[in-house]
């Protein structure tokens, strides 16, 4: 873990969140709240750039260099865009090929993954016994890379993956071959079929947007659905998923597990799990309140 630079104690440390869209993000709050309860300032800063080529993206991260900035946080559509720009990756990071967390010491940029391990912290409080059965992974791109090791890591041993881009499900089972049985789905309805799990690793149903990456009837109650969606945090994919009575997980879990091991990685201590998961929580009860007075 990064040592915690003395001089931050006494000043505003700086942190921030590249990608799009991301006003809604729960990162401010839940970084803000840690470092207060901690005994320090903090300022999280959201960099919401549509588009950006990696000239773009190494413009900001050389800014990060020069203006005394802790790290950073990287979403979607970001996260493995960034990697030819850092100096350094963790290995679980350069395994996966996507990076979620920057963390910036002495002008150098190191690329970790704390979606993988956030998710895997989710994972094993649902306490599962899939046996052989496989989980389903709708999305390949950066969340769903960090899902399907956080999953191998846990033990599962089978996954299916699909993505309307063959070649990134295809460049993810040559990354997880040797560690889980690999899949490639031709459809969603063949990923889901008799899956132990379905995970959403898309942005399908985040605000404003209300689709569902699994079409309704496809979800037995069997089954457990996990969305790393969060806005809202209830999506058509995780209501259709109650309904069915299937074992369900909410983007609450991997969003706060995942900020609790950023912010151990960009300040050395660990967080207050109880100010990270207050600040999410009141966060999306704000957002709730605006969207039904719209």
């Amino acid at each position: 873990m990064p040592a915690f630079p003395i001089a931050n104690r006494t000043k505003r440390v700086l942190l921030g969140l590249i990608g799009s869209p991301i006003a809604h993000s729960a990162a401010p709050a839940m970084h803000e709240a840690a470092a207060r309860a901690a005994g320090f300032v903090l300022h999280y800063h959201l960099i919401d750039i549509a588009g950006a080529k990696e000239a773009d993206l190494a413009v900001i991260l050389d800014g990060v260099r020069r203006l005394g900035f802790s790290g950073l946080n990287i979403t979607f559509p970001y996260k493995e865009a960034v990697i030819p720009l850092l100096d350094a990756l963790a290995p679980e990071a350069a395994a996966m090929g996507a990076v979620n967390t920057i963390v910036a010491r002495d002008g150098l940029l190191t690329g970790y993954n704390t979606d993988a391990s956030g998710f895997a912290t989710a994972y094993r409080a649902l306490k599962r016994r899939d046996g052989d059965g496989p989980v389903a992974i709708i999305g390949t791109g950066g969340v769903g890379k960090a899902i399907g090791f956080a999953l191998a890591s846990c033990g599962v041993k089978a996954l299916r993956l699909f993505d309307l881009d063959p070649a990134k499900s295809a460049a993810l089972a040559a990354q997880l071959g040797q560690h889980v049985t690999v899949e490639i789905a031709a459809s969603v309805e063949a990923a889901v079929s008799d899956a132990a799990g379905i995970v959403n690793g898309t942005p399908i149903g985040m605000l404003p947007n209300r689709d569902t990456p699994v079409p309704t009837g496809l979800i037995d109650r069997s089954q457990w659905v996990a969305d790393a969606v969060y806005h809202p945090l209830w999506t058509p994919l995780l209501k259709a998923a109650q309904s069915a009575g299937a074992t369900v997980m909410t983007g609450r879990e991997l969003s706060i597990n995942q900020a609790i091991d950023a912010f151990a990685l960009f300040t050395g201590q660990a967080p207050s799990h109880s100010a990270i998961a207050l600040a999410f929580d009141e966060t999306l009860a704000a957002q709730e309140a605006t969207h039904r007075a719209a």
